[in-house]
């Protein structure tokens, strides 16, 4: 999430009430989480196991719960809760405001884009030329939708991520900043549900094509004209590249990585990153030839069992 003016490190630090390392003048030019940071952003980090990686990553401002040797060309944030100061800064610079209109004011319809009776469109959304939006579609603040797109009734856009912190008294929820984008050419089914990043984008390639009962989770991006069928469920932060095919009721795990033209049959549960242009299945999915050779060999097993019992 970009602020919409640049900020100093010393107004920074007065927002969260916290101290800083670095010059009072150090630009700051937004936050967000790791896997998407980039110079001039706020990065947050509570566990010395990942102090490395937020101090070494692109972030240029380290939301850190002890002081430590700061790199070169970067500041310091020290706060006791990292997690609560990131909550405060996206309520600061992103507040709910609550709606005052079935379609925002503030929200940008294009031409010929047709919205059925009963959907919501909440403030600063945009949407593009000749789209389609059904009714009971719910569209959260901030959602950018693109040209020649349909949306079927039920849907909802932008809702929050789901990620919390487990303290010992309860989960604690990290506040969603972020948005959805949905590119040009695309076709959401009904009762499609897309979370709005942490503070980035979830985002939905151009051509891509989401059949019935579809999860996509925060701040992932999936490419250009892919397919993916009813009740598939991605979780957060996962990439899926250009032109894969994903069936029904498949299971996808945070943070990996689906190669382009790669293709996952029906109910596979996928845990870790696949190549792309090859087919996968199974649980855990892995290729049709490999996963074929270990049911072959599963099948084995009760003559093998027998012959061993009769040599005994």
């Amino acid at each position: 999430m970009k602020f919409a003016h640049p900020q100093t490190l010393e107004e920074i630090a007065a927002i969260i009430s916290a101290d800083y390392v670095g010059p009072a003048d150090f630009p700051v030019l937004g936050m967000n989480e790791i896997h998407v940071v980039r110079p001039g952003d706020i990065v947050f980090v509570d566990h010395p196991k990942y102090y490395e990686k937020a101090l070494n990553s692109q972030a240029t401002i380290i939301l850190i719960n002890k002081e430590v040797a700061c790199p070169p060309r970067k500041a310091l944030l020290i706060s006791d809760d990292p997690f609560r100061d990131f909550n405060k800064l996206t309520n600061y610079f992103r507040p709910f405001k609550p709606a005052t209109a079935v379609i925002a004011p503030s929200a940008s319809i294009g031409n010929n884009t047709v919205v059925q009776p009963n959907t919501f469109i909440g403030n600063n959304v945009v949407i593009g030329d000749n789209c389609t939006i059904h009714s009971n579609v719910c569209i959260y603040d901030h959602t950018v939708i693109g040209n020649n797109v349909t949306i079927h009734s039920g849907t909802v856009l932008g809702a929050d991520a789901f990620y919390y912190k487990n303290r010992p008294e309860k989960f604690d929820k990290l506040i969603s900043g972020g948005n959805v984008v949905i590119m040009d050419n695309v076709d959401i089914g009904a009762l499609c549900t897309i979370d709005k990043g942490v503070s980035a984008s979830t985002i939905i390639g151009e051509g891509t094509k989401l059949d019935n009962q579809v999860h996509v989770g925060h701040d992932t991006v999936i490419g250009s004209r892919c397919l993916i069928a009813s009740q598939v469920g991605i979780a957060g932060c996962v990439l899926i590249e250009d032109f894969v095919t994903i069936w029904g009721q498949v299971g996808i795990t945070s943070g990996i990585t689906i190669g382009e033209k790669a293709v996952i049959s029906a109910q596979s549960g996928v845990s870790k990153s696949l190549p792309g242009h090859k087919s996968y299945f199974g649980t855990p999915a892995d290729e049709f030839r490999k996963k074929y050779k270990e049911l072959a060999s599963i099948r084995l097993i009760p003559d093998i069992i027998d012959k061993l019992d009769k040599i005994q």
